[in-house]
């Protein structure tokens, strides 16, 4: 008997789906693997850094360099005494 088998079919009314293997003894345990076919998944996203995503927001952000950070805390701490 084969180890795999591999079979194409179409998702049936509520999520179901049939498959048919006549080779397989009646009563034997198998494991089904489940995937979508290339062309039904989702074309995912290119992989972007948390830093290219923060730098196409544009405008969002208080300060455009650590050192400007730096000047605004030391204002701030400055006003305090």
């Amino acid at each position: 008997m084969q180890a795999a088998l591999k079979r194409n079919t179409v998702v049936l009314s509520g999520g179901k789906i049939e498959l048919d293997a006549p080779e397989l003894p009646e009563g034997a345990t198998v494991e089904v693997i489940v995937m979508l076919s290339e062309k039904d998944t989702p074309q995912t996203l290119p992989r972007r850094s948390v830093l290219e995503i923060i730098a196409a927001l544009g405008g969002h952000r208080l300060f455009a360099s650590a050192e400007d950070v730096d000047r605004h805390l030391q204002r701030e701490r400055d006003s305090w005494e």
